[in-house]
């Protein structure tokens, strides 16, 4: 349930369906659509109960609405999407898209993506996410009017751009460090999860084959049979009993592979102040160059190694009306390189401050669902091998 200026409802994404139509090229494809159902809170709280609004979307769909919040926000540590083809499988576990299990994972990470953007303080009051939950066919009509698209190319082309910044901030340093050992921490541990996940389940299942000798075994002896019987029921059990506990580890993978992808939305904010901080200071020495040609051309006094300094040796001094209209374009190209300098200015001190009240907030909510995740990972890891213990036992009581 989130409660802001525009979105007052309760939102899930309530099921996939998998379809088949016709691709941009006139192709035949099959490909997944998600059920979303919102319900006014407004209703809720007058004590009734209304059909929830529905409709469907491609996971496509909500690429779009991610892109168009990159660019619209760049301050913000824009909630990631599940990833779209799965990554760090084992042996159980397909790699196809369109497995039903990576569906419903999918699924579940999709309403989370939108649980997460809708109680975000600032996200939530954006117009275009209103429109992806409620209008089916125009909000792409809507979103692309804003010109996003554009910007993003603009975007992808700046943040990929080689540059150096003279004067670092500090604490974005830093936090780009972090999201670079966040990102490298996070995706070796799903990898040895992935590993260990694939011996832990061939030494469960390879107990089945002691349920099956034992239940061979029974039929031999007349005292022992019914002992042996059951202990071949439990090795059963016990094998199949690794199915459920690798799907509920599957539900923690899933939950630190969002902060993988987080680590990425994290560096992008870092990146873009860079990027920011790099034009103040274009800027900035742009101004102090015209205003040295200024100074030369008012007093001149040419400095010995500079390039007018070396045509003027070469061509002549130049006439006083060149020098003038020197001056006149001069002043111009100053007045307008302070108004730039104070735009930058203001640009990145906004930024840092957006950018640095967000990174909190990520900061204080990432500690909170990891801590959460791994006492809960550590837990069913406890249930699990107290299972174990006591399984033996029960064969031999039985026996």
């Amino acid at each position: 349930v989130t409660q802001n200026r525009f979105i007052l409802m309760e939102i899930s994404v309530a099921e996939a369906e998998k379809r088949t139509g016709k691709n941009t090229v006139n192709m035949q494809e099959i490909f997944t659509v998600y059920l979303i159902e919102t319900r006014s809170i407004d209703a809720i709280t007058e004590g009734h109960n209304p059909a929830p609004d529905s409709l469907w979307r491609r996971y496509s769909e909500f690429e779009i609405l991610r892109n168009y919040l990159l660019v619209t926000y760049p301050f913000i540590v824009v909630p990631p999407l599940p990833e779209k083809r799965a990554e760090f499988v084992w042996h159980k576990l397909s790699a196809d898209n369109m497995d039903p299990d990576f569906v419903e994972r999918r699924r579940v990470g999709l309403e989370n993506f939108l649980l997460r953007v809708a109680s975000h303080s600032v996200l939530s009051n954006d117009k275009i996410l209103y429109h992806f939950l409620t209008e089916e066919h125009r909000w792409k009509e809507v979103v692309y009017e804003t010109g996003f698209q554009a910007k993003a190319d603009s975007r992808i082309k700046a943040l990929s751009a080689t540059f150096r910044v003279k004067n670092p901030d500090k604490r974005f340093t830093e936090m780009k460090h972090y999201s670079d050992e966040l990102q490298s921490l996070t995706s070796q541990l799903l990898r040895v999860r992935a590993r260990v996940a694939d011996r832990l389940y061939g030494v469960y299942k390879v107990h089945g084959n002691y349920g099956r000798v034992f239940s061979e075994w029974s039929a031999l002896e007349k005292e022992m049979g019914d002992g042996l019987q059951s202990a071949g029921h439990h090795m059963d059990a016990y094998a199949a009993s690794v199915d459920d506990i690798l799907e509920e580890e599957e539900h923690y993978a899933d939950q630190l592979k969002e902060y993988l992808f987080y680590a990425e939305a994290l560096r992008a904010v870092c990146r873009k102040h860079e990027l920011t901080q790099y034009e103040l200071e274009t800027a900035s020495s742009d101004l102090i160059s015209k205003k040295q040609q200024r100074e030369e051309l008012a007093t001149g006094m040419v400095r010995t190694f500079s390039f007018k300094g070396m045509t003027n040796k070469l061509f002549g001094q130049e006439t006083p009306e060149q020098r003038e209209a020197k001056l006149s374009l001069l002043e111009e190209q100053i007045v307008q390189g302070e108004e730039t300098v104070t735009e930058k200015t203001v640009e990145c001190e906004e930024y840092v401050k957006g950018a640095w009240v967000d990174m909190q907030r990520f900061k204080e909510q990432k500690d909170r669902d990891l801590r959460e995740a791994l006492i809960g990972y550590a837990i069913m890891q406890i249930s699990m091998c107290k299972k174990v213990c006591h399984t033996p036992v029960e064969v031999w009581k039985c026996s």
